[in-house]
């Protein structure tokens, strides 16, 4: 019997390219503004996008889809603001854990919206998510409940607002490019008027040195390599930005079921904590790195509590 593997590779390139936005968005996250990264991070994406539909297949969104990608863009472009503001002030590990949070909160955001039930489970990764919140905001003098904290947990609360309107756009006519595409120029769209109350980024920003660029005085070459690295990583960005989200979709339209490939989403967080150890050097104290451990034992609890639950009821004997 043959095992097919695609899901599986696909899945692990998206949360790859995924942990690769932490990082890229981290180091211009020093260059741009929480306003303008956001746009950005949107805009560019959707310009990629909309050309690949025009030598292709061009595709506009029914009336009845306009609401549903409305709501997913406002979404998006909360989350993302969150997130570029609170990588700006935490590690990039913190940050990511924070925004991992999303799948917490949807049962919260069903009950909401849809009046759904809330399981007993759902408070128990509640109350541990809520535990690691407060010892990452623990400091040798106390608590303090920084807003940094409280802005990247809005990230993830968010990013369940995302999730949910996805899976609703999702079932339209729409193929994935053209979904992305017009998702994230309404997106833009939306950031603009915080972008018009932002400041404008210099001309010194496009010659900004990365950290990875430091290489010394070798003639006209360090000059030249530091023109182009911010257009480059905003560009390496927004194809990261795209490969995770066609990767995702292509894993999940190849998966016999959604449980198959959602142990493998919190892969992202392990590629998270090697960027952290291997390019930054952002010391974490104990608190931390025990509040962080928290929140993702309680988003595996999350994930996997339910499959065995089903795995018990559908095999008693084991």
């Amino acid at each position: 019997m043959t095992t097919d593997y695609r899901p599986t590779l696909f899945m692990v390139a998206s949360t790859f390219t995924l942990s690769l936005n932490g990082v890229l968005a981290k180091w211009l996250s020093h260059t741009f503004t929480a306003e303008w990264l956001s746009f950005l991070r949107f805009a560019i994406p959707a310009i990629i996008l909309f050309i690949f539909l025009a030598f292709q297949h061009w595709q506009l969104p029914p009336r009845n889809m306009w609401k549903g990608l409305l709501i997913r863009a406002l979404c998006i472009s909360a989350s993302q603001w969150c997130f570029l503001y609170a990588i700006d002030h935490l590690t990039l590990v913190e940050t990511v854990v924070l925004f991992s949070t999303g799948p917490l909160f949807i049962p919260l955001l069903e009950k909401l919206f849809f009046n759904t039930s809330i399981k007993p489970a759902t408070f128990l990764n509640l109350t541990l998510m809520f535990i690691g919140v407060m010892l990452q905001a623990g400091n040798p003098q106390g608590f303090e409940l920084k807003p940094e904290l409280l802005i990247g947990l809005a990230a993830g609360i968010f990013n369940a607002g995302s999730q949910l309107s996805l899976y609703r756009a999702s079932k339209g006519s729409l193929s994935p490019s053209a979904l992305n595409a017009w998702t994230f120029s309404l997106a833009a769209l939306i950031l603009l008027p915080l972008v018009a109350t932002s400041a404008v980024p210099s001309q010194e920003v496009f010659m900004h040195i990365a950290p990875w660029l430091q290489i010394g005085e070798l003639g006209g070459l360090t000059t030249h390599v530091s023109t182009f690295a911010v257009p480059a990583m905003l560009l390496l960005l927004a194809l990261c930005i795209i490969n995770t989200q066609v990767m995702r979709a292509k894993a999940y339209r190849l998966a016999e079921s959604g449980s198959q490939l959602a142990p493998l989403i919190f892969t992202n967080l392990l590629f998270t904590v090697v960027w952290q150890v291997t390019l930054f050097e952002q010391a974490m104290p104990w608190n931390k790195v025990a509040g962080v451990s928290i929140i993702v034992f309680a988003s595996l609890l999350h994930t996997f509590l339910p499959i065995m639950k089903k795995r018990v009821t559908l095999d008693p004997a084991r």
